[in-house]
């Protein structure tokens, strides 16, 4: 198992949390895009702790049920005689044994769950509200699909709207985070390598270790490890793209497709799809969390000079790269891939030092308390770095 990095703030916090539960009970939402380590960060927190783990798989609920007893009575030492056929009556249980006991129970995937059961939320909600006063329970749901767990728990009109008592939203590492993994597998590593494994990897922490472990740890080991026929670096943003969306990703693919080429403007972008995308747009924002909007700075609210660009490394590279030519893969394409790849880094690099700064700036409070020179109402002021310092993103990482 790897060394466990970061999550500082979000470990103290889930600390914090637990402390609280052994008088009131709490209900935590953790979520985040897939690959993201919300697993991983869970399961390491309730490792020395009574607890139980329970994985919301789509089958029968007869037969879910048969698995979390199981794990239920191994983990907090919960018996209930005979079997249970129904969710709500086996979490039921788990509340009435939580006025006795505290310990902390983590379901993840808790989104699957309305695949199995519709109406187990309304239950639920019902079974939370009318023991949650004596009980002394750590409710801790865990999911990948970033909008429905977000319309589970935000929605007015969903019965578990304002159960949940804290909200935690796993982000991908800082580069700061990217740098001390890789000097941990390669200690020589270049500043080239650093920049190659944030561009590829966005921060998100399956695809740092899927290099790591394949002992990519340069910028051409890794190019290669990406660009081969079996990597799944080809097909992961597919497929994790299509459970966030669902079936009707087509125009949303050939958006994130354009903005990924460089047409980032709406205009640009409703002349290549061929209607208004502004709707489509403004999902990929706000109800899919995979896009955001950039204006001039000092432009007005209501200014029409803005574009769009894609927030996660990885997915930019997917439609950049794979999205056109996934059905055509071949060894010759691959190499194309990879000479398409070292050429367009460059333009790429470009684009990432954006983030790197804003992301450095904010991180060691660059940004301080101030009323800029001739600029009215602003509380910010940004303290520039020499313009030599702005060639090399890598070096200014470091």
């Amino acid at each position: 198992m790897e060394s466990f990095y970061d999550r500082k703030n979000e470990w103290k916090l889930l600390s914090q949390i637990e402390r609280q539960s052994k008088k009131n009970a709490c209900f935590t939402v953790v979520t985040g895009r897939r690959r993201i380590g919300k697993t991983e960060l869970l399961k390491e927190f309730i490792s020395d702790k009574e607890s139980a783990y329970l994985f919301s798989t789509r089958c029968a609920e007869k037969a879910l049920c048969s698995q979390w007893q199981k794990i239920l009575e191994e983990g907090i030492g919960l018996k209930i005689f005979g079997s249970i056929e129904s969710l709500s009556e086996l979490f039921e249980q788990v509340m009435i044994y939580s006025k006795d006991h505290h310990f902390t129970l983590v379901i993840d995937e808790f989104q699957d769950i309305e695949y199995i059961n519709k109406a187990f939320f309304s239950q639920m909600q019902n079974i939370w509200d009318s023991n949650r006063g004596d009980s002394k329970i750590n409710l801790i749901v865990c999911g990948s699909v970033y909008s429905l767990m977000t319309r589970i728990f935000k929605d007015e009109k969903e019965p578990l709207f304002g159960r949940s008592t804290h909200f935690i939203h796993l982000k991908p590492f800082l580069p700061s985070v990217v740098k001390e993994i890789l000097k941990d597998f390669n200690p020589k590593y270049k500043t080239e390598d650093l920049l190659c494994l944030y561009m590829l990897s966005g921060g998100v922490a399956k695809y740092i270790f899927l290099l790591m472990y394949a002992g990519a740890t340069t910028k051409n080991k890794m190019i290669d490890s990406v660009c081969n026929m079996a990597s799944p670096f080809l097909t992961d943003g597919r497929d994790m793209l299509i459970s966030e969306i669902g079936k009707d990703y087509g125009i949303y693919f050939s958006i994130l497709h354009a903005i990924a080429t460089g047409h980032t403007s709406q205009s640009e972008i409703d002349s290549i799809i061929q209607k208004n995308t502004g709707a489509y747009l403004q999902n990929l924002q706000k109800v899919f969390g995979i896009i955001a909007q950039t204006k001039p700075l000092l432009s007005k609210s209501e200014s029409r000079n803005a574009r769009w660009r894609i927030i996660d490394e990885y997915t930019l590279f997917y439609f950049r790269f794979i999205f056109r030519i996934r059905i055509w893969l071949s060894l010759e394409i691959m190499r194309c891939l990879r000479t398409a790849f070292c050429v367009t880094m460059k333009v790429l690099q470009e684009k990432l030092w954006n983030v790197i700064l804003l992301q450095s700036f904010w991180k060691r409070a660059i940004l301080r308390k101030s009323v800029a020179g001739g600029i009215k109402n602003q509380k910010m002021k940004l303290i520039l770095l020499p313009s030599t310092s702005l060639k090399n993103p890598v070096e200014f990482m470091k």
